[in-house]
């Protein structure tokens, strides 16, 4: 079984989403909490399944949410670099691998 860490930021944008839909709809955060530790839980099941994203970074998409975890399989640990929108800001989680 593979580790999982995540970047300081992958935890704001995390953090963030989930407080901007539990105020949009009450239980609507804890949704996304969970479609996205779903998908984590598969990325750290099967590193090697994510979409080849840049250099080797891969992409997973979030069901429900126009989200995708962003992260780099390292020897026994995943990386979790972002919690990205698939639309707002494409990229910006580069500096951060």
């Amino acid at each position: 079984m593979n580790q999982v860490r995540f970047h300081a930021g992958a935890h704001a944008d995390f953090g963030k989403s989930a407080l901007f839909y539990e105020r949009e709809l009450p239980g609507l955060g804890a949704a996304f909490v969970a479609e996205v530790e779903r998908t984590i839980e598969f990325v750290v099941t099967h590193p090697n399944a994510g979409s080849p994203l840049w250099r080797d970074f891969r992409r997973v998409f979030v069901r429900r949410f126009p989200f995708a975890v962003i992260y780099r399989a390292m020897n026994e640990t995943v990386f979790v670099v972002a919690i990205a929108h698939q639309r707002r800001r494409p990229n910006y989680w580069r500096s951060r691998g």
